[in-house]
């Protein structure tokens, strides 16, 4: 298997904006967060594009690595990276 298929295989299903947008969701809804719900994943699965705007704010801030990433990766490829989840427009239906 080449190292591209292997990354490939990897890569999430769903892009990065939903992925962050419910995590805030989550945590705004869940009791084992700031939320009070006991079961939240259901509200969660309605409710995480109410978090977009959110989330986009979350990946701009992350466009600009610290001093520790830059050390052990390469930043050009992190901020094209970050540059395409926050430019990337299609949300999963899933």
């Amino acid at each position: 298997m080449t190292d591209r298929r292997e990354a490939l295989l990897d890569a999430a299903e769903t892009v990065p904006v939903e992925r962050v947008a419910r995590v805030l969701a989550g945590h705004a809804l869940s009791r084992n967060a700031e939320g009070n719900m006991s079961s939240a994943g259901a509200a969660v699965d309605e409710s995480w594009p109410e978090y977009t705007d959110a989330a986009l704010a979350v990946l701009r801030t992350l466009r600009e690595p610290s001093g520790r990433m830059v050390a052990v990766g390469d930043a050009a490829i992190w901020d094209r990276m970050i540059t395409a989840a926050i430019e990337d427009e299609t949300i999963s239906d899933d």
